[in-house]
């Protein structure tokens, strides 16, 4: 048996370059999707999260939700506890975007409305598989934990922290231009407009770092299994 994988979206599960160099690491890949879309308009809903215990590893993507907000309180209470468990258990979790702000929250920092937001691709700086553009989609920022150590930042926030097993990232490398085009048709275009952006160019931006971001992403999860995961 390969070693699992628990991939948690929250409205979305597509996880791109990430999920695929896990499954070429040898993980078999589990999905949970919190908020099916037939509640996204009113997503209190309850959530049926598995125990981390049972998994190698954890995948917690991003959500078009605040992780304070009051509206979804039912489920990020649970899986704030979640990732409590998985890290007393030695459970690695890699958090991206809204999973990276989970990890912050529950290990101790916390998640506040940024004031420059980031939409679109921007600049990273910091270890080499953090480094570079990605693709970025956020209104909140995290604050990390005092005891995290920053591996990434960009002019707006902090990008990237590690804590014992644990590696949180704000950009999203998982994402494409399909999936971004998915984004900007489901309200982002106002959204994108909102921050001066013409929502066709930043497309055409996105789609320009595809192939790229692909292999950057296998990068950044090797970085995650062979150093961060390592740690103990």
């Amino acid at each position: 048996m390969g070693r699992r994988l628990l991939l948690i979206g929250h409205d979305y599960l597509a996880a791109g370059g990430i999920e695929e160099r896990f499954v070429q690491r040898g993980y078999d890949v589990e999905r949970v999707q919190v908020v099916p879309p037939d509640r996204f308009e009113d997503p209190g809903v309850d959530a049926d999260l598995p125990d981390p215990r049972d998994y190698d590893a954890l995948l917690v993507l991003g959500a078009r939700w605040s992780v304070y907000s009051d509206e979804v309180a039912s489920w990020v209470k649970p899986e704030l506890e979640l990732l409590h468990t998985a890290d007393e258990a030695g459970v690695p979790v890699l958090g991206i975007c809204f999973g990276g702000q989970m990890l912050a929250q529950a290990h101790g920092g916390e998640v506040v409305a940024s004031p420059a937001p980031e939409i679109g691709p921007h600049v990273v700086a910091g270890v080499p598989a953090v480094a570079g553009v990605w693709t970025q989609w956020h209104y909140d920022k995290f604050v990390p934990p005092a005891d995290a150590t920053v591996v990434g930042v960009s002019a707006a926030a902090p990008q990237a922290f590690v804590l014992r097993r644990n590696l949180a990232v704000q950009f999203h490398p998982e994402v494409d231009e399909e999936s971004v085009r998915g984004w900007v048709e489901d309200g982002g275009a106002q959204m994108a407009r909102d921050r001066g952006l013409d929502p066709e160019v930043l497309l055409e931006h996105v789609a320009s770092l595809d192939a790229d971001v692909r292999v950057r992403a296998g990068a950044l999860v090797d970085y995650f299994l062979d150093d961060v995961a390592a740690d103990r």
